[in-house]
């Protein structure tokens, strides 16, 4: 017994291995496409100042370039996840990296702020990228023992080059600005994008699964409009702050389209977003929690950073930290999302998938609330968001790989992308409440007499305004994970009763 038992174990960890060393030539090709990914994310920050200049605009409406991309990029997700489950993800793949090598080689030649702005906001086309490299990856190990562990631990491997991307990008971009013209340190990330064409061309092979069928022309038309209201009606709050009643109004129309756009999609028999995921046990918790998620992981971080640049001797609070001493403080919370990405599936096999990921959002809820007491040293800040990093590394590599098991086999590429697009809303809608409480801050100081300070965000009640909200949706998002089935995200059957790929209501 125990000798053909160990016989078994032998021929699965065999199985295992093989499996792996399939694995590792695309992951690979795909690990160099993220740390791409990563660079464009972190490459332009320190010179954002540069490239105002150059354009000959206000430092304020640099603004401008990431709600255009933030906008896009909530928009483009749907539409090339579908495609890639119709007509193949590495194709779908390689036209994102198409559009955004053109919109990249477009930055370093314009001086105009019109086309600058077009260019970077179709730059943000690399946001599709992670969601369809999980897909090909998920179809490559599906039916296959392990495929669930397989496809978390090669999606941590592309989150960690992904962040050590964002890391060397911002360093290099740092460096780079204070030696060469503009131009050409802008062309420098570009030629990388070009070179991440011809990578996924000759290194990645096309997924297996492949729905064919018509794109959902009046789905993609309906909900692109709601997303465009929604995500201008919260430009305008940031803007013009909460007492406009057009932007409140604009912001609920969005809100109200979603109703048409789900009612359509219901009756399609080949719907691009298949809605009735939202009602599945496994993938209702998963897309709640990437929404709550997106609080924090993209809504926080430039607030952050001015609290660590704020002089505490003008405002009673912040660091007075350096530019240098700043980056240290997010490459810190970088190293900290590797670290948790490459861990996840380490603690999922342990653990389970589920519980790894209700720690996940625990740490991320715990470093942000942190914050409450403990804000006044640079050890602090860093402490906490190390603690908060290891969370969102975790979840970042996680919640696309959890969607993909947990879909039909023909909607991978919709349920991870629908991971990045519900992370994009939540964003969108953390950036208007956190831009309405720091200029309420900013009104406090003016009006308590501190001296204005270029670069200052707010008062301290705009930044725990932030900390909390940040902690509390990571909190509320690992509750939720509570009511997942416990045998979510592995192996066995998914739970996705009642899904097709077809079949209307």
């Amino acid at each position: 017994m125990s000798s053909s038992s160990s016989m078994a174990n032998e021929k699965t960890s065999s199985r295992t291995k093989v499996r792996l060393g399939a694995l590792a030539g695309v992951v690979g090709f795909l690990a160099f496409v993220e740390f791409t990914s990563g660079v464009l994310q972190g490459y332009y920050t320190p010179m954002l100042t540069d490239i105002a200049r150059h354009l000959g605009i206000h430092d304020a409406d640099v603004n401008w370039l990431e709600g255009t991309q933030l906008m896009l990029s909530a928009l483009v997700v749907p539409a090339f996840a579908k495609l890639g489950d119709m007509y193949g993800h590495k194709r779908m793949l390689l036209w994102s990296t198409a559009l955004t090598a053109i919109a990249s080689l477009a930055l370093p030649f314009t001086d105009s702020f019109a086309v600058f702005l077009v260019a970077w906001a179709l730059q943000g086309f690399y946001v599709v990228w992670l969601p369809l490299e999980v897909a090909i990856i998920w179809s490559r190990t599906h039916g296959k023992e392990g495929s669930s562990l397989l496809t978390a631990r090669a999606a941590g491997i592309l989150v960690a080059m992904l962040e050590a991307g964002a890391i060397i990008g911002a360093l290099l971009g740092g460096q780079l600005i204070d030696m060469l013209p503009l131009w050409i340190v802008l062309l420098v990330p570009a030629l990388l994008v070009v070179a991440c064409y011809f990578v996924i061309q000759f290194g990645v092979q096309e997924s297996k699964q492949q729905s064919g069928g018509k794109l959902d022309l009046v789905g993609l038309s309906l909900i692109s409009i709601a997303l465009i209201a929604f995500t201008g009606g919260l430009s305008l709050l940031r803007l013009n702050g909460a007492a406009d009643p057009l932007a409140w109004s604009v912001t609920a129309l969005g809100v109200l389209l979603v109703i048409p756009f789900a009612l359509y999609e219901l009756r399609h028999h080949d719907p691009l977003i298949d809605v009735r995921m939202f009602r599945s046990p496994a993938l209702a918790p998963v897309f709640l929690t990437a929404g709550l998620f997106g609080v924090s992981v993209l809504g926080a971080q430039a607030p952050l950073s001015t609290f660590a640049r704020t002089d505490p001797e003008t405002y009673g609070y912040g660091l007075g930290t350096s530019g240098f001493a700043t980056s240290l403080i997010i490459g810190l919370y970088l190293v900290g999302m590797i670290s948790g990405a490459l861990l996840f599936p380490k603690f999922s096999r342990w653990l389970s998938p589920r519980i790894t990921l209700i720690c996940a959002a625990a740490l991320v809820g715990i470093g942000y609330l942190l914050f409450l007491p403990f804000h006044d040293s640079y050890l602090q800040v860093i402490t906490n968001m190390f603690i908060a990093g290891i969370g969102s590394g975790a979840l970042v590599a996680a919640l696309p790989a959890a969607a993909a098991s947990a879909a039909p086999a023909t909607q991978t590429g919709v349920a991870t992308g629908l991971t990045n697009s519900v992370k994009t809303v939540g964003g969108a809608i953390a950036s208007a409440i956190f831009g309405i409480a720091l200029m309420h801050g900013v009104t406090e100081a003016v009006a308590g007499g501190a001296a204005a300070s270029e670069g200052t965000a707010g008062s301290l009640s705009g930044y725990i305004t932030v900390w909390t909200v940040c902690g509390v949706t990571a909190l509320a998002a690992a509750v939720l994970l509570f009511f997942v089935p416990k045998q979510s995200f592995t192996d066995q059957a998914p739970l996705t009763a009642g899904l097709s790929s077809g079949a209307g209501a």
